[in-house]
């Protein structure tokens, strides 16, 4: 029960914010609208992202201290898992921008600074693939990996702030304050961090265990 519990924690979150996003009430500001419901999902997609992006590169130094092709293995899907939840947080922002700035994709800083960081993270798949000795593979991966991380964080935290940007947060353009988001908003903002973020490990968790029947059949064979 005790390695169940967090899941359910998580399922039960998500059906909440799921809820209470659509039902509660929200600010009343020009532009955003309803629209502003969407921060429920957009914000936790890449909360989300960082979490397993996070747990990624930790094993992908463990791999490199240990060598142990479990940490290499746990690296790879947590890179996975996190590329899916980094395209669900393009394209709900996608969505946002088109009702509020006007078009999908307006080159704005921010969006082109995420497209540059997830073709660094799509490269990183690629480099995978394109190596077929493991031990090479997975030692090439992991040092790619540690470094493509923070350039990763100061592509979309550092980089958008430094020019004008139409992003929240960025480029002098104010993020949500407290005159934006009340407490409603919160109450539904804050476990959404929580419960996408449990999920993207457990989905990390369960590719993992997938992989890693895999790697043993492969062994065996």
């Amino acid at each position: 029960m005790y390695k169940t519990w967090w899941k359910v924690l998580a399922v039960v979150i998500i059906f909440y914010t799921l809820i209470a996003g659509f039902l509660l009430g929200v600010p009343r500001l020009e532009i955003l609208h309803e629209t502003i419901r969407n921060t429920y999902f957009h914000v936790p997609m890449w909360i989300a992202m960082f979490t397993v992006f996070t747990v990624s590169v930790i094993y992908s130094i463990k791999y490199l201290q240990t060598g142990k092709e479990e940490h290499d293995l746990i690296a790879v899907e947590a890179a996975n898992t996190g590329i899916f939840f980094f395209v669900l947080g393009l394209i709900t922002g996608m969505l946002w921008a088109k009702y509020t700035w006007g078009e999908f994709w307006s080159n704005d800083p921010k969006q082109n600074s995420a497209a540059i960081a997830f073709l660094l993270y799509c490269a990183y798949l690629v480099l995978r693939n394109s190596i077929d000795e493991e031990q090479k593979r997975a030692k090439i991966s992991a040092i790619y990996n540690i470094f493509a991380f923070p350039i990763m964080i100061v592509l979309i935290m550092v980089l958008p702030r430094m020019t004008d940007s139409l992003h929240p947060g960025n480029g002098g353009n104010p993020a949500f304050g407290k005159l934006d988001m009340d407490n409603r908003m919160r109450m539904v903002l804050y476990p959404a961090f929580i419960a996408w973020s449990l999920m993207a490990v457990w989905i990390a968790t369960i590719r993992y265990r997938i992989r890693l029947i895999e790697h043993k059949k492969n062994a065996i064979n």
